[in-house]
């Protein structure tokens, strides 16, 4: 998936359709002047429906798409015959979205399953006819309820992504490198900040064909929980990663303060990011020497109650240790 075909965030005013109106007819027939109201119901307006399909990954084939109208359910007829009901308008979305009302803001629905439906939109149920309103003083009535009109409302789609693990760390400390080195995901790559604008996801083959899903996500920059760099824009996507994996570059001035910024950024967007199981990877570590290692060792030990790695997607070194660990962590036992 090429980077501009990463959508995760689209506006859409949704339509549902109107309900269709009863009908008043009279019964006329040969040798039956006076049959008698036989006046049907008219059809329930189509809804707008947004349903899960596993298949897809982004919000792209939505882009272009601003306005889904379902269809008008159908006027009744005679001989109590009832119209038919509006076709129903399909919005499929990748598993993670979340719908919310862009009016408020509020969120509406989440779609995690496959083929999970949620009604955006209901449409206008349809009115009943003449012949509900039969009464022995009123045997001819010539009037039917009209349909119900659909509703029209605006919502936003917006995709937080499903991976397993979540890369994170500054622009440029070899996220999308160690993507394309442990996954067949081909991200941009260059040596400048900010190359990747959009998320990156790729499968990772692990042992006895078994596979994780990892994302790479835009690098953090101090002050994105209040929106600076690209902010909310990519801090959503963190959310739904069961695990954390902060890559922080061996020629960094100090290791050990990158990972407490990019911690903080965390937790002040969402407290409860603090639950998900970290993990730090040294990247570039093709750069360290023995003996610089050994001593960056034993700084780390001191400061950090976390489990860390070194690793080079240039050299391909530690990647084996790192694939494990991760399959470790995902594959723990709850406690």
């Amino acid at each position: 998936m090429t980077e501009g075909n990463f959508v995760d965030y689209v506006k859409i005013h949704v339509f549902s359709g109107n309900g269709g109106k009863g009908s008043a007819h009279l019964r006329r027939e040969k040798y039956i002047a006076k049959g008698g109201p036989d006046g049907g119901d008219g059809g329930r307006g189509g809804h707008v429906i947004v349903k899960g399909n596993k298949n897809l990954w982004t919000l792209y084939h939505l882009k272009f798409k601003r306005h889904v109208k379902a269809e008008h359910g159908e006027h009744g007829g005679k001989q109590r015959s009832t119209g038919a009901d509006g076709a129903d308008e399909y919005i499929e979305v990748p598993l993670g979205t979340v719908i919310r009302d862009s009016e408020t803001n509020a969120v509406i629905k989440e779609i995690t399953e496959d083929k999970q439906e949620f009604i955006v939109a209901e449409g206008g149920m349809g009115g009943q006819g003449n012949w509900h309103f039969k009464s022995s003083t009123n045997q001819t009535p010539r009037y039917a309820q009209p349909g119900i009109p659909g509703k029209e409302v605006d919502i936003t789609l917006e995709l937080k992504i499903l991976a397993d693990v979540g890369l994170v760390g500054f622009p440029n400390a070899g996220k999308s490198t160690l993507l394309s080195v442990v996954t067949a995901a081909k991200p941009k790559i260059a040596d400048y900040e900010f190359t990747t604008l959009k998320p990156n996801l790729g499968i990772v083959e692990y042992r006895d064909y078994q596979t994780f899903v990892i994302a790479d996500i835009p690098g953090i920059i101090e002050g994105a929980a209040e929106g600076k760099g690209l902010g909310h824009r990519f801090l959503r996507h963190i959310e739904r990663n069961s695990t954390l994996l902060f890559l922080i570059p061996a020629d960094a001035p100090d290791i050990v303060e990158q990972y407490r910024v990019l911690l903080d950024e965390l937790k002040r967007y969402n407290p409860e990011l603090m639950d998900k199981d970290r993990l730090i990877a040294i990247s570039k570590s093709d750069l360290l020497d023995g003996e610089l290692k050994a001593e960056l060792s034993q700084e780390l030990d001191k400061k950090l109650q976390l489990p860390y790695l070194f690793i080079s997607s240039v050299a391909q070194s530690g990647l084996t240790e790192l694939k494990d660990k991760l399959w470790q962590m995902l594959n723990k036992e709850p406690v």
